[in-house]
């Protein structure tokens, strides 16, 4: 086991160069290191593409979405499909007489036919109902995708928060030995001693939040992987917000799930006219009748006995045809109905596309002046440490820009956090979203 001794004792005679704001800063990453980051935990980290292909294989709803599509194409096959033939049958109670012999049982087949182009016009709108439901399961799994981007990139933030935090403590626990030690030498007051313990007790507080914060992210994120809540979430240890691509407007128009379902819908409804216009027109049957006959005994004639066959065609006649308008205008307005909606779509998808836009630029601005920000705090809390290990005063602002410094590194963490959440969000309309 690796131990490491921090001497914060200082004299007149041996004060050196090592007491400085630098030195702590190499025994927090060590302390880190050799801690592996305080817990964190450690395994195959895992992107949040896998984590896309993971929720897309083993996700319920999505799967449901699915077998929903698989469904509705044995539609199809129905749809163009005849009606059954019909067989009925039946026995003379008192048998018939006629000049052959007795009809002692009759059977009829008969098959009816709808108007030519009708089964092709059910096809259709059944077709056009599958790609329905195909394109509402591709639609799922980008929400599906979305929803994961959401609960994976706050592990992110939750895992820097908590690295920021141990670092802050075991800086905070070496502010307060050295105030300590210059009390004790003269050189400081109880009160610099009294004032780090307070915002020692406020990290320790904030690192104990965090650390039960992880079992709730975890829980929602393995919920929506469709996984045990105790399954281990790796995330990446570094983010990026670079540069936006210049997506196209045009692309939000391009297979966009939401837009094809509209269209898929307004085919079919196209499709439901030709039906209604279909089945106004008669329907044709062809039948067969087949009468068996018994024989005479009392004389003997030509085709004594002789079964009885005879062919059949009927026609349907569309007397109330009231019905069949009523189904063309059904789908008339539906279609234009459905059409209006892709409008509508349309404006939200171009009017999300400009909002988030600007989001992202907005958050890669604020990423830009934290880091300004980090980089001179940190500046002035090392010259505010040299004076103080110099001095022995202004103890309190030395720990006020520690604060700052802390807060600011949080807001760019949440920043690049929010900035990722845009992307994702960006994607998902673009992908199919609205």
């Amino acid at each position: 086991m690796a131990e490491m001794v921090i001497n914060t004792t200082s004299s007149s005679g041996n004060k050196t160069s090592t007491d400085n704001m630098y030195r702590y800063k190499l025994i927090i990453t060590t302390l880190l290191g050799l801690l592996g980051l305080a817990g964190m935990p450690i395994g195959h980290t895992q992107s949040l593409e896998d984590y896309y292909r993971i929720a897309a294989e083993s996700n319920p709803g999505l799967q449901a979405r699915y077998k929903a599509f698989e469904a509705s194409l044995q539609k199809a096959a129905q749809a163009k499909a005849l009606p059954d033939p019909m067989l009925s049958m039946g026995v003379f109670l008192a048998p018939v007489e006629t000049r052959v012999g007795p009809q002692q049982a009759k059977f009829s087949l008969t098959q009816q036919f709808p108007w030519f182009g009708t089964l092709s016009a059910q096809n259709e709108v059944a077709a056009a109902l599958a790609e329905v439901k195909y394109q509402e399961f591709l639609d799922a799994r980008n929400q599906l995708y979305y929803q994961v981007a959401l609960a994976y990139y706050p592990f992110y933030e939750w895992k820097e928060w908590k690295m920021l935090e141990d670092e802050n403590i075991i800086l905070l626990e070496s502010f307060k030995a050295l105030a300590t030690t210059k009390f004790r030498n003269g050189k400081g007051t109880m009160v610099d001693v009294l004032r780090v313990d307070i915002m020692l007790k406020e990290a320790q507080t904030n690192l104990d939040i965090l650390n039960k914060k992880e079992n709730a992210l975890r829980s929602c994120f393995n919920a929506i992987l469709n996984r045990s809540w105790e399954e281990e979430v790796v995330v990446k240890d570094t983010l990026e917000a670079t540069l936006l691509i210049d997506y196209s407007k045009d692309s939000l128009l391009e297979g966009n799930p939401v837009l094809d379902i509209i269209n898929a819908k307004v085919k079919a409804s196209e499709a439901g006219i030709q039906v209604a216009q279909k089945q106004a027109l008669p329907k044709f049957g062809v039948g067969l009748d087949y009468v068996m006959v018994g024989k005479r005994d009392d004389m003997d004639l030509p085709d004594n006995g002789k079964d009885v066959w005879m062919p059949m065609v009927s026609v349907s006649i569309p007397f109330f045809s009231k019905k069949y308008q009523a189904q063309q205008e059904e789908a008339k307005l539906l279609t234009e109905s459905y059409r209006l909606q892709k409008e509508e779509v349309k404006n939200q998808l171009f009017g999300n596309y400009h909002r988030l836009y600007f989001q992202l630029e907005q958050q890669q601005d604020l990423l830009v002046l934290y880091e300004q920000q980090i980089q001179e705090s940190e500046q002035i809390l090392n010259l505010l440490f040299t004076a103080y290990s110099n001095s022995g005063k202004d103890f309190e602002e030395v720990l006020r820009v520690q604060q700052q410094l802390l807060l600011l590194q949080k807001k760019q963490v949440s920043t690049l956090v929010e900035w990722n959440v845009l992307k994702a969000q960006l994607e998902f309309i673009i992908l199919g979203g609205s």
